[in-house]
């Protein structure tokens, strides 16, 4: 049975001259503190502060990363206990579930999660051995009682890692129960709300007009008109920044951009409540709504971030029995230089605004993103996100980007997870990469030393921080 020690000097490159400055540069960076600013933990985790209830539900039922490629080997997803929308029946034996996830552990090897497992498993739970069919059940029966330890409990984990602070991500609508919760205790922990507004700027999302109910209710604005949803939202938007959030978030797989007249907005925006409008209508509204959040956060601070250059929820038979999020977002191409040429005309030269792209179409990295980055004041590189968050990944985006943007229209790290384990994983493995990466240019004799330090900080802390405000 192999022990899954892991050296000090992983993911580091082999040539020992690189290697030596890139351990040094990473020593230096390595216990910095974790800044979180785009996650997807339910804020009940942190509310309620209740022990994980089982290995299978802290590391397999949350995390895309992990269920999307058991499936891809034809392993259901009953099998895996995630629960369906109408109710039927799954595998609810959570040792049955574990003892097939490590019957397949051997998948995850030379992948990211499986970069990220070992150091969750080694690293933060003290696991000895590498998960086997054969230890499967003494391995969880260890975990299943590291669990029970005050010391595992959700609120000490984040003080364990060293988290300064961890994003949400909230629909317009939320009344951010959970986070008034946390504010009012006694816990010093620092969780804030990201204003997500898909399900009302959307307007061909299935489900669409009961969002905009529960926009009117929690706004306390009836939304029968686009100048009062203007309003709803704006409101919406100044709670959330009165419960600590700093950034707004945006799915946008076409990144196109237009404003469209009040009338127009107006005319689409009621024949959306009348249900009939069609799939230009949603295209332009979310163009203009786009426009329209620019605007706002200049006038209230909010960070903009959009996510672009996905198909979303690819397998419809999944996406139908499960719902979304279930691992099969798909990279498609995108082009940014004419869709964002309206929004970045008209507020790109303003400082004011924060606007973070985040694609996983790598092809637009050096073409597009770099060039538009290194060129207006308002635009920043979100980082390597999704299929892109891995050793070669990383390594690559630094490349493409780097000449034409400088790291400093860069936005560092964020881990974007769901698994609270996974978090200090993420961020040390993109800590090695980038110091890599970092150690090759100081070899190279592209930059010193002392640039490489002050880069390396900058990476690791400095620039999240400042891109988001925090």
């Amino acid at each position: 049975m192999s022990n899954p020690h892991l050296n000090r000097f992983r993911y580091f490159d082999p040539d020992p001259t690189v290697r030596k400055v890139a351990y040094d540069l990473y020593s230096q960076v390595k216990d910095l503190p974790y800044v979180c600013p785009h996650g997807h933990f339910d804020p009940k985790l942190f509310s309620e502060n209740n022990p994980f209830p089982d290995p299978v539900g802290l590391f397999l039922i949350p995390d895309h990363y992990v269920f999307r490629l058991l499936y891809s080997q034809g392993i259901s997803f009953e099998s895996l206990g995630k629960p369906t929308l109408d109710g039927t029946v799954v595998e609810t034996d959570h040792r049955k579930i574990w003892q097939t996830f490590a019957d397949n552990y051997y998948l995850f090897v030379g992948t990211p999660t499986g970069i990220w497992l070992s150091h969750e498993f080694t690293e933060v739970f003290g696991i000895s051995n590498t998960l086997t069919s054969s230890n499967a059940m003494e391995i969880y029966n260890e975990l299943q009682e590291k669990l029970q330890l005050p010391e595992n409990l959700p609120r000490a984990l984040y003080d364990r890692f060293n988290i300064e602070v961890l994003t949400t991500t909230d629909s317009a609508s939320d009344l951010l129960a959970d986070h008034k919760k946390i504010k009012s205790s006694i816990w010093g922990g620092r969780i804030i709300p990201c204003f997500r507004p898909d399900g009302v700027v959307k307007i061909g999302l299935p489900g669409w007009r009961s969002e905009i109910d529960a926009l009117s209710q929690a706004s306390g604005i009836d939304v029968n008109s686009y100048p009062r949803f203007i309003q709803a939202l704006e409101n919406r938007r100044e709670f959330f920044k009165s419960m600590g959030a700093v950034s707004t978030d945006y799915d946008a797989n076409s990144p196109y951009t237009h404003r469209l007249t009040e009338l127009e907005a107006e005319n689409i925006f009621q024949r959306a409540l009348k249900g009939e409008a069609d799939k230009d209508d949603a295209a332009a509204f979310l163009a203009h709504m786009l426009m329209e959040m620019a605007r706002m956060s200049i006038e209230d601070g909010l960070v903009m971030q959009m996510h672009s250059g996905i198909f979303r929820n690819h397998n419809e038979s999944v996406m139908e029995k499960f719902g979304p999020d279930m691992g099969g977002d798909i990279p498609v191409q995108v082009e940014f230089t004419r869709n964002l040429y309206e929004l970045l005309n008209c507020y790109g030269n303003d400082k004011r605004l924060s606007l973070i792209v985040f694609t996983i179409d790598e092809s637009t990295y050096a073409r597009e993103l770099a060039p538009l980055a290194g060129y207006y004041p308002a635009l920043k590189i979100g980082p390597a996100w999704w299929y892109n968050d891995s050793i070669q990944g990383m390594t690559r985006y630094r490349e493409l980007v780097t000449e034409t943007a400088s790291i400093y229209n860069t936005v560092g790290f964020n881990d974007d997870t769901r698994a609270l384990p996974s978090i200090p994983a993420r961020h040390d493995l993109n800590r090695r990469i980038d110091n890599n990466y970092l150690a090759q240019m100081v070899v190279r004799h592209i930059i010193d030393l002392d640039e490489a330090h002050r880069m390396s900080k900058a990476l690791a802390y400095d620039l999240v921080k400042k891109a988001y405000r925090l």
